[in-house]
């Protein structure tokens, strides 16, 4: 699910019928959604923390059917949350008919009732999310955008991965603007599927290979390393639990780009990726969210 305000949304399933809503400041919600993620009951359902009024933002928890009593009990551990039945409608493609294109350097990300809006020189890509997140309207997908055209630009990719791939928007990015091959690689089927049909649409097939995989256990990903370029738009606790496996998968000189961060984990995910190896190149906040530059020495 994407809407017009900041909004994250974390391990997407199949079609959903329930919710469990609570609404918190900010900070509060994007925590909550990190620690809902992490729980061993809750944590394979859809979680989305978006704004839903100035200043007010909420955790919305969905539900294949209605959650049972032992749901409910882990729901309760988190907060009171409001239980309600989802409407029977296509809520993500109607929440994407009303987003404008967005501009990341020189990225244009648009839905197919925007395809006009992209100019001479635009890298035009036209994502349909689906139930898979990113469509470059999130600064965490933003920030992403402009740290692979300004790492395209210094140097030579040969081979990339994007862990989290989500809608697939990432992977298009450096397909079209590297013309490079790409693993993109997401826990959830269904993202994986979104992507797989993202990828299609957008001509670079022959590039992009998607699969399905928890973090960096996959065949497929361990078969196309060492990587030049390694992205992961996720959480902070998996970014910090991955940082190992992310140095032994690039390449020397490889540029690693991570966003799904606030500005106060830096310190976190900086010791981490440091105490593995990499070399901090550069941070920087969109729209509140925090993107950050590795490199292999």
């Amino acid at each position: 699910m994407i809407d017009d305000g900041a909004h994250m949304l974390f391990s997407p399933v199949s079609p959903m019928t329930h919710t469990a809503t609570l609404v918190l400041s900010e900070q509060q919600a994007t925590g909550l959604a990190e620690t809902i993620a992490a729980d061993p009951l809750l944590g394979e359902r859809t979680i989305d923390a978006s704004e839903a009024a100035p200043g007010r933002w909420q955790v919305v928890v969905y539900f294949p059917e209605p959650p049972d009593a032992a749901e409910r009990k882990a729901l309760a551990v988190h907060g009171v949350f409001t239980i309600a039945e989802l409407p029977e409608e296509d809520w993500v493609r109607k929440s994407l008919a009303g987003l404008k294109p967005v501009r990341a350097g020189r990225f244009l990300v648009h839905g197919a009732h925007d395809r006009a809006a992209a100019r001479p020189n635009d890298i035009a890509i036209e994502i349909e999310a689906g139930e898979a997140f990113g469509t470059g309207h999130h600064g965490t997908t933003a920030g992403c955008l402009i740290a692979i055209e300004r790492v395209v630009k210094a140097r030579p990719i040969r081979s990339a991965l994007d862990i989290g791939t989500g809608s697939g928007v990432l992977a298009i990015a450096i397909a079209r603007l590297a013309a490079a091959p790409v693993v993109a690689s997401d826990i959830d089927a269904v993202a994986v599927g979104v992507a797989h049909e993202n990828v299609r649409l957008n001509g670079v097939a022959a590039r992009v290979r998607t699969v399905t995989a928890p973090g960096l256990r996959h065949v497929l990903i361990e078969s196309g390393a060492p990587y030049d370029l390694i992205v992961a738009n996720i959480l902070a606790g998996p970014l910090a639990t991955l940082a190992p496996g992310i140095a032994r998968h690039a390449a020397p000189g490889a540029m690693i780009i991570l966003s799904g961060l606030l500005p106060e984990q830096r310190a976190r995910i900086v010791a981490s990726y440091r105490g593995v190896g990499l070399r901090l190149v550069r941070s920087a906040v969109l729209d509140g969210w925090l993107t950050i530059v590795f490199e292999r020495p």
